[in-house]
């Protein structure tokens, strides 16, 4: 029989419990962060009602919800379904913001160079790196993909390391917090791309076990289960007990409206002890803010280990492609102090860019034009087989973890984020998802068995933008129920319901995944 509807959207019973496990650390001043980095205007008693309501879920399945066709709000995109579905802006933004985002937009499809170049407006490539520029790993703004062959490049796929470290000062009070450090030799991750005359980190290599999972109505679904190794390592061995997490590019709309969902509102699904009984326990992650100078909520990365759009912008420019920006300024980006010809390449740094391989300017440019990544609207949410399949993510549990709806603050200098009913199908807290997907990579509070939510909305058109059909955080998967199936640890008791339904609800709840 499927689970019950979980009730974990109408209680905060574990915010208490929230606010204590971080209220002793200095950079919370003894009290829970509220947005303070964000412009927000508080919401009146009024709106706070009208919220509640809309937010609720819904148990009627003959028809869509009002303003269900927009996951978005006024920020959807109308246009058309081709590969560029992922490119537009904001649908309400005005003339004079469009012009900032296309100016984003031109340094996020930038090809970077290896310095010195006569220019020195895109210099500053590498010395080590995995990409040249934010497009080739963001295909279209997409979904990466693991490499499906030998003649298949890596550029939107990357291998994170990192070893255990001592408490980091900064984060050194919040609960099971696990301070972490670069690999010692290899850095943040596995660059396998380097400026001429050095060598790249490595290469990696994916062999593949397969699984055949048998279906309620005798289908059989085969898995495949990635095996990960690293061949040609450059600058030595690794540290024994070095971590690695596999991970490719994510898609990138609708991100500035999940920075503007009140922290209130994703931790009032927090419940780390699951005191409901629902088997579902999500945890939030917090992380020292290099951009505020604090420790915030985590919101980004796929273990919610990035507190910003802007954090995890710069974090991928310094990582991925070698450029330093101001809240990462190495200027060998990911070169360690073992890798002493990376350190001693020519750099792009330049007093014309702050000291920096791009300047302020720059990077609010591009965190702008990320943060404005329209989501396109939802296709043919009124179909009889997509409304059943939403019936039967629902009683499957799936809203436990993939909460459907929140309103976003009202925002006095973000017009096209302030007070949107939006539909991501995300509660962006951490989930134990079983050993089949676990990668024993410790991020902060997520274990090695732990990832974020990942949003939904989007996850439709990930073959006609990108090109490939791939999904989970690694790819692995080649089809949204092979997606499903790969589900473990707390959505165990979900993915089973899916199993044991019949074929028919199966292919209803891929047309409503697809809906989205």
């Amino acid at each position: 029989m499927p689970r019950s509807m979980p009730q974990r959207w109408t209680k905060a019973s574990n915010l208490a419990r929230v606010v204590a496990l971080v209220a002793a650390t200095p950079a919370f001043s003894g009290s829970l962060p509220a947005d303070g980095h964000l412009n927000v205007i508080p919401r009146t008693a009024e709106e706070i009602a009208r919220i509640e309501a809309v937010t609720r879920p819904t148990d009627d399945f003959s028809t869509p919800e009002q303003f269900e066709l927009l996951p978005a709000g006024a920020a959807t995109s109308l246009a058309p379904v081709t590969e560029q579905s992922f490119t537009h802006p904001s649908a309400n933004m005005n003339l004079a913001r469009r012009l900032d985002f296309v100016a984003g937009h031109s340094l996020f499809e930038k090809i970077w160079v290896q310095a010195p170049t006569v220019t020195r407006a895109s210099d500053g490539l590498g010395p080590l790196y995995n990409a040249r520029g934010c497009q080739n790993c963001h295909i279209r703004n997409g979904r990466g993909h693991l490499p499906e062959g030998p003649d298949d490049n890596a550029v939107s796929f990357v291998m994170a390391l990192a070893v255990l470290a001592e408490t980091d000062p900064d984060t050194a009070e919040i609960e099971d917090y696990v301070a972490r450090d670069p690999e010692p030799t290899y850095g943040r991750q596995i660059q396998d791309f380097a400026a001429a005359g050095l060598p790249a980190e490595a290469q990696i290599r994916i062999d593949w076990d397969e699984v055949d999972v048998p279906l309620a109505g005798g289908e059989v679904v085969t898995l495949r289960k990635p095996i990960y190794s690293l061949t040609g390592l450059a600058y030595g061995p690794l540290r024994e007990d070095v971590m690695m997490s596999p991970r490719i590019a994510p898609q990138m709309v609708g991100l500035g409206l999940l920075e503007a969902i009140p922290e209130a509102d994703i931790l009032s699904n927090v419940d780390e002890d699951d005191a409901d009984g629902d088997g579902i326990s999500g945890r939030a992650n917090f992380e020292y803010s290099p951009e505020h100078g604090r420790v915030m909520l985590g919101r980004f990365g796929r273990k919610a280990s990035s507190v910003t759009v802007m954090h995890e912008s710069a974090a991928a420019f310094s990582t991925d492609v070698g450029i330093s920006n101001m809240l990462f300024p190495a200027a060998a980006g990911d070169c360690t102090p073992a890798q002493a010809e990376c350190l001693a390449a020519p750099q792009g740094d330049d007093e014309i860019h702050d000291g920096l391989e791009i300047n302020v300017a720059g990077m609010e440019a591009l965190a702008f034009h990320a943060r404005n990544l329209a989501v396109p609207a939802r296709r043919a949410p009124d179909a009889p087989e997509v409304l059943r399949g939403k019936q039967v993510f629902y009683e499957a549990g799936c809203v436990a973890c993939h909460t459907p709806k929140f309103v976003t603050h009202r925002l006095a200098d973000r017009p096209e984020q302030s007070f949107q009913l939006i539909w991501p199908y995300t509660d962006m807290l951490l989930h134990d998802m079983g050993d089949g997907l676990a990668d024993g990579y410790v991020e902060g509070r997520a274990t090695g068995r732990e990832w974020r939510t990942a949003p939904l909305w989007g996850i439709g058109l990930t073959e006609t933008v990108s090109g490939v059909a791939a999904y989970l955080h690694d790819g692995r998967a080649r089809s949204l129920l092979e997606a499903v199936l790969w589900h473990g640890g707390e959505a165990r008791a979900s993915r089973d319901a899916i199993v044991a339904r019949p074929k028919p609800d199966r292919d209803a709840l891929v047309a409503f995944l697809e809906s989205l």
